[in-house]
């Protein structure tokens, strides 16, 4: 309630109320002569002083607010009312006898009552007290509402942040012991060349991650040429009988994708088909846009045992996906058309 908008409303209700009055009062006593200019300022003058009571309005419900209901509050702003009535009466006789809007009609000092215009004049304040005091407070009840509001939306964001966090925290030694695994496999058996080339591929891939730490979305070329990489040091694993095919269409390169959302269904695709077979197999990763969402495919030759638990890795990602799209994306895996297929939809966005 202490903005610059919320005074300038206040300061043009009030003035326009003054507007209304004198307009009024002029055309009813548009025969007597009386000067439009003269007595229309009169009114603005009496009503726009409602922003200094305003003022107090706000200042005493601030201190002495009546919701939740209090007896002594009540009676604070039932006092005040009065007290503010009597200043705004007091006030508007002075405007009168200065200006004197309604010439020599204008009743002369000596002969003013003022008990009598104060009674008379009482009703009014005190409606116009409430009604100020009923806005103040609702205004009051918004802001602090808006703030809460606020406030558990903040609270929320930082709760998803950091729970993305933890996820890729577990994501990243989980891939770096694999990975470490199969370098001491390859060099028990005296395939230390290779062995040496799935470091160094390991060591991209980990300054990959280490320079988008933090970073909750990449480019899909970029995640596009982590995934190659990581193939490629599954290809040295697996002596040559992985085969891999990436398509990224030009118009899907600067889509918005989640940091490492690709590494851990291609090794999910590994685990579930050449991990589990003698022989050569296959993993196709396709790309595309449809109706405002970007579509990945991700096909490897194997089964899918639905009884088997999901990896940390897998699991990892979907739960990933579900605090950044909610329900906006839809994952799934299943046997298909003579092998596993990932595919996995999420809002089309894009990065520069």
């Amino acid at each position: 309630m202490g903005s610059r908008r919320f005074w300038a409303v206040a300061a043009v209700i009030w003035t326009l109320f003054g507007l209304i009055t004198g307009f009024q009062v002029w055309i009813s006593m548009i025969t007597h002569g009386h000067s439009m200019p003269r007595l229309v300022s009169y009114y603005v003058l009496v009503w726009a002083a409602w922003v200094g009571m305003t003022a107090i309005v706000v200042w005493l419900v601030r201190r002495f607010p009546i919701i939740p209901a209090n007896r002594l509050n009540i009676a604070v702003h039932a006092l005040a009312a009065c007290v503010v009535g009597v200043i705004h009466i007091v006030y508007w006789m002075a405007i009168m006898l200065l200006l004197r809007p309604f010439d020599v009609m204008t009743t002369e000092a000596d002969h003013l009552r003022a008990l009598d215009v104060l009674f008379s004049r009482m009703p009014l304040e005190l409606i116009l007290y409430i009604a100020a005091l009923g806005a103040v407070q609702a205004i009051d009840y918004y802001d602090k509402y808006r703030a809460r509001t606020t406030e558990t939306a903040q609270l929320q964001a930082s709760l998803n942040e950091a729970k993305l966090h933890a996820l890729e925290l577990q994501l990243q030694p989980h891939f770096l012991f694999n990975t470490l695994n199969a370098v001491s496999s390859l060099v028990r058996t005296g395939k230390n060349d290779d062995a040496v080339t799935m470091i160094a591929g390991l060591s991209d891939l980990l300054r990959y991650t280490l320079d988008r730490s933090g970073e909750p979305r990449v480019t899909l070329e970029e995640e596009a040429n982590t995934l190659r990489r990581y193939l490629e040091i599954e290809r040295v694993r697996f002596a040559d009988r992985l085969a891999f095919d990436i398509e990224i269409p030009d118009q899907t390169r600067h889509a918005a994708v989640p940091t490492l959302i690709l590494q851990p269904l291609a090794e999910n695709a590994v685990r579930h088909g050449l991990s589990r077979s003698a022989g050569k197999g296959r993993i196709n990763v396709r790309a595309f846009r449809e109706n405002g969402h970007l579509h990945i495919d991700i096909f490897n030759t194997g089964t899918l045992d639905d009884r088997a638990p999901r990896g940390i890795g897998l699991q990892n990602t979907i739960e990933r996906l579900k605090q950044l799209y909610g329900d906006a994306h839809q994952f799934d895996i299943r046997n298909e058309g003579g092998g596993v297929k990932a595919s996995l939809s999420i809002p089309w966005s894009e990065l520069t």
